[in-house]
C-alpha cells in the first residue's frame, strides 16, 4: 500500500473539541458523532491535544476516589479545603484540557500508510492527528485504513 496520508485522511469535517469544553460536552460529542476520540485545539487550529474515551472514564473507578480521598486527606493537613476547589474537582467540572492526553503522536501529509499503520502498534494508538506547521489538517483513523484496504465501492 503505497497511499499517503493526505490520500486517505478524514479532512471535513473535522470534529474537534477546545481545552474548556467541559467533560459532558466532549462525551457528548464523541456519542453523537460516534467517534471513540477527539483532537483537541485552539482557536487558530493548533494541535493542543486528543481526548478519548478512556480520558473521559478514567477518573471515575472506585480506585480513583481511593486514591483522590488520600491525596486530599494529605493535602488538607487536618484542615478543610476549599468549597471552589472540591467543586472543580467533580467530573462535570473537569475540561477537555484537564483530562486530554497531550503526548500525542501526530504525522504530516506526506507520512506513508505503512508508517502510520506501524506507528499505531509500536504506540498502541487507534488514530493519529495529521499536522502542517502545528496546525490540524486531518486525522487518520483505523477505518481510514480499512477503507483504503477495500479500495472503491
Amino acid at each position: 500500500m503505497n497511499q499517503l496520508a493526505s490520500e486517505i485522511m478524514t479532512v471535513a469535517p473535522l470534529i474537534v473539541v477546545h481545552p474548556n469544553d467541559r467533560v459532558p460536552k466532549v462525551a457528548a460529542l464523541l456519542r453523537d458523532h460516534h467517534i471513540s476520540a477527539a483532537p483537541v485545539v485552539d482557536a487558530e487550529g493548533k494541535l493542543l491535544g486528543l481526548v478519548s474515551e478512556s480520558d473521559l472514564i478514567r477518573h471515575l473507578g472506585t480506585e480513583h476516589d481511593k486514591r483522590k480521598a488520600w491525596w486530599l486527606e494529605l493535602l488538607s493537613e487536618g484542615e478543610d479545603l476549599a468549597a471552589e476547589f472540591l467543586e472543580y474537582l467533580k467530573e462535570e467540572n473537569r475540561t477537555a484540557g484537564d483530562v486530554m492526553n497531550r503526548e500525542v503522536v501526530t504525522v504530516t501529509e506526506g507520512t506513508s500508510v505503512g508508517e502510520i499503520v506501524d506507528l499505531f502498534a509500536k504506540h498502541h494508538i487507534k488514530r493519529v492527528p495529521v499536522v502542517r506547521d502545528g496546525l490540524l489538517v486531518g486525522i487518520v483513523a483505523r477505518a481510514d485504513i480499512i477503507r483504503a484496504l477495500a479500495g472503491p465501492a
